[in-house]
């Protein structure tokens, strides 16, 4: 059920500077039980004052109620223009509105449109699409909850900020997805607040109301592929040629860590031989722009030279032929299910898998895999700690089996002795 909005207007006096007969004249709008008041820029006598408006028995009288009568029915005007374009109407707003203040000041969604126009080339489409998502959101925020199609910077308070991520945590979607989980939440609430700051550098809003505001992500156990699943998708023989191709690409990602973006850019120009003679990859993250070096493994050098001479390849001018991220992980779920792995295979999987079951479990130091992830920081890389957990828990295992071992030989040989 809609809110309904209570609005009133009156006049009164304003005892003016420096004279004791004259006051000024200020209008009163009241919307909703919250009020405020402007002066209407006009001057009476005390004594043709009467009872929210001027006595009617003078030509000064007259003038005045007549300037009175003006002005209330512009405010009233704006009042219905606002409900008819479902906007939310407030005191302050019908004033500044009638004053002309409005138009200085810049809305919440000509602040989302011109940040997502100027980011429009500096965004890769998957990130600036999921601003376009949260813009979404924040629409139906306005629409659904606030009963509006828009609002002032000014206007957005703490309380804005709570009630919409209350909004995206009460959300049903109305098509085939899942209701959000606590992380998709506060991807939005991010992407929200990335906005609002460009208002605040932009001096567009005074106050941040993300100041006293803290998200709060939930850990996420990060995915990958074991040892033995990943070497049952490697000597799996599918006869399906798209099947082959889209496996080689994802086991390629499996042995450098690199994201679909990135495989897709490869060139043969990125292919080198480092220092040590071997075979290295130098590349630049899309997402970071962060440089990449890394070695290739045997198996990585395998794949590049079984799709040397390709001719799609070729005449892409990439690695390897190049196919849709949406039909890459569409033909991964055909894998898993040949391959009867219970797993979500996607291809950012096969970042996982780099590295944890390639590197750090077999003993490659956090710093190395940092660098050859590309990440910007090692805490990024921490994600991946269980991992060398696991990898001490077998070193352990290796340990108490060799001192139980060398107990064993002890014992014989003391039995010898006595």
């Amino acid at each position: 059920m809609e809110k309904r909005v209570t609005y009133s207007t009156s006049f009164l006096l304003r005892t003016s500077k420096g004279s004791k007969q004259e006051a000024l004249i200020y209008c009163r709008i009241t919307v909703d039980m919250q009020r405020t008041e402007f002066s209407i820029k006009r001057k009476i006598r005390k004594e043709l004052w009467n009872n929210g408006q001027a006595k009617n028995n003078s030509e000064e009288g007259k003038r005045v109620n007549a300037y009175i009568k003006q002005v209330d029915s512009q405010i009233f005007e704006y009042y219905r223009d606002m409900l008819a374009e479902r906007k939310l109407v407030t005191a302050e707003a019908l004033k500044n509105i009638y004053l002309g203040i409005f138009k200085q000041e810049q809305s919440l969604l000509a602040l989302i449109d011109y940040h997502n126009t100027q980011l429009e080339h500096t965004l890769e489409w998957g990130t600036l699409k999921n601003y376009f998502t949260t813009q979404k959101y924040v629409k139906d925020f306005l629409k659904k909850r606030l009963h509006t199609s828009d609002v002032f910077l000014s206007e957005l308070k703490y309380k804005f900020i709570i009630d919409f991520e209350f909004f995206l945590r009460q959300h049903v979607p109305e098509d085939h997805h899942k209701p959000m989980g606590n992380n998709t939440v506060m991807k939005h609430i991010e992407r929200l607040r990335k906005m609002i700051n460009v208002a605040v550098r932009m001096e567009w809003i005074e106050r941040d109301p993300f100041a006293a505001y803290q998200q709060k992500f939930e850990r996420v156990e990060r995915g990958f592929l074991s040892k033995e699943e990943l070497v049952t998708i490697e000597l799996k023989d599918f006869k399906i040629t798209r099947l082959q191709w889209v496996r080689d690409l994802f086991v390629f990602s499996c042995y450098t860590g690199l994201s679909y973006i990135d495989v897709m850019r490869l060139t043969p120009d990125n292919i080198t031989i480092g220092m040590d003679g071997e075979y290295w990859l130098i590349t630049d993250r899309q997402k970071t722009n962060n440089p990449v070096r890394i070695p290739l493994l045997p198996k990585a050098l395998e794949i590049i030279e079984r799709y040397k001479g390709n001719p799609k390849a070729q005449a892409e001018g990439t690695l390897f032929p190049n196919i849709s991220n949406q039909k890459l992980n569409s033909y991964l779920k055909e894998i898993g299910d040949l391959c009867t792995i219970n797993k979500n295979l996607t291809f950012h999987l096969a970042r996982h898998t780099f590295a944890t079951t390639v590197t750090l479990t077999n003993g490659v130091p956090i710093e190395s895999v940092s660098k050859m992830l590309g990440h910007s920081k090692i805490s990024t890389t921490q994600i991946y700690a269980k991992v060398i957990e696991k990898k001490l828990s077998d070193d352990m295992k290796q340990l108490r089996e060799k001192l139980s071992s060398q107990k064993s030989d002890t014992n014989q040989q003391l039995s010898v002795i006595r």
